[in-house]
C-alpha cells in the first residue's frame, strides 16, 4: 500500500478582484503545514498539484519550508485532473437570475448583502453558495459551456485512479489541490452521493490534508480533514 496526502490550498483572496491567489493568512496556513511536515520529517516520493495559482502557490511554499529545514521535496508536477470545478462561473452565470425569481436564494443573498464584517460575510455568503452549487451539482440548474459536475467527478477520479495504478507499494504520494477534488476522494473511498460529497468538501479546511492508502483497485481512507499545525484558531478558516 501507499499513502496520499490530500492537501487543500491555502485560504484564497475571497471577495477580492482575482480570488485564485493566497491571502496573507493563506500563505501563512501553507507555511506552517510546511514546517509541521518537515519537522516529523515526512518525506515524499511524489508531489503533485492541480493548475490553479492557489494550488500551486500551496505546494511552492510547503517546498520552501522544506527546503528551509534541510528536508528533501521532490518537484511538484501539475496535473490538470486535480483542477477545482469552475464555481466562480457557477454562481456569475446562475445568481443574477436566480436573485430574481427564487425567494429563498434571494434571502440568502440579502443576508449576504446586509452583513457587517469578514467573518459574517464569509457564513453569508457560504450559505449562499451552497444552496446554488447543490442545485447546480444535482442537475437542477445547467450551464452551457462549463463542466458539469459528473464530469468534474469523473475527471477527478481519473487522475486518482492514475495515481493507484501507477504507484508502487510503500510510496508516499502529496496533492495540493481544493476542497471539491478532497470531496471527490472522499465520495470514492466511501461510495458517497452528491449531496454527501458536497458536505464533505465544505467541511475541509484551508490547509488542511486527509490521508488515502491506496494500491492499484484500492482506495481507501486513512484520515479526514486533519490540521494539527493550525494551533491558532485565527488560522482556522473555510473561505
Amino acid at each position: 500500500m501507499s499513502n496520499l496526502f490530500l492537501v487543500r490550498h491555502g485560504q484564497a483572496s475571497f471577495l477580492e478582484a482575482d480570488y485564485d491567489r493566497l491571502s496573507a493568512k493563506g500563505e501563512a496556513q501553507a507555511k506552517l503545514l510546511g514546517e509541521y511536515w518537515a519537522k516529523k520529517p515526512l518525506i515524499f516520493d511524489l508531489v503533485y498539484s492541480g493548475p490553479r495559482r492557489r494550488q500551486k502557490e500551496t505546494a511552492r511554499i510547503v517546498s520552501e519550508a522544506y527546503r528551509e529545514a534541510g528536508v528533501p521535496w521532490p518537484e511538484p508536477v501539475v496535473v490538470p485532473e486535480f483542477d477545482e470545478f469552475q464555481a466562480e462561473a457557477v454562481m456569475a452565470r446562475t445568481l443574477p437570475h436566480l436573485v430574481e425569481t427564487d425567494a429563498q436564494v434571494r434571502e440568502l443573498h440579502l443576508a449576504f448583502q446586509d452583513a457587517q464584517g469578514t467573518q459574517q460575510r464569509f457564513k453569508t455568503f457560504q450559505r449562499v453558495f451552497e444552496v446554488v452549487i447543490g442545485r447546480w451539482a444535482h442537475g437542477e440548474l445547467p450551464v452551457p459551456d462549463l463542466e458539469p459536475w459528473p464530469e468534474f467527478c469523473a475527471r477527478v477520479q481519473r487522475g486518482l485512479r492514475q495515481l493507484c495504478d501507477n504507484g508502487h507499494s510503500g510510496r508516499r504520494v502529496a496533492v495540493f489541490s481544493s476542497g471539491g477534488p478532497v470531496g471527490v476522494a472522499m465520495q470514492e473511498a466511501l461510495d458517497l452521493e452528491t449531496g454527501a460529497t458536497l458536505k464533505a468538501a465544505w467541511m475541509v479546511a484551508n490547509g488542511a490534508f486527509s490521508e488515502f492508502l491506496f494500491s492499484p483497485g484500492r482506495f481507501t481512507l486513512h484520515s479526514f480533514n486533519a490540521y494539527p499545525h493550525l494551533t491558532d484558531p485565527n488560522f482556522l478558516t473555510y473561505r
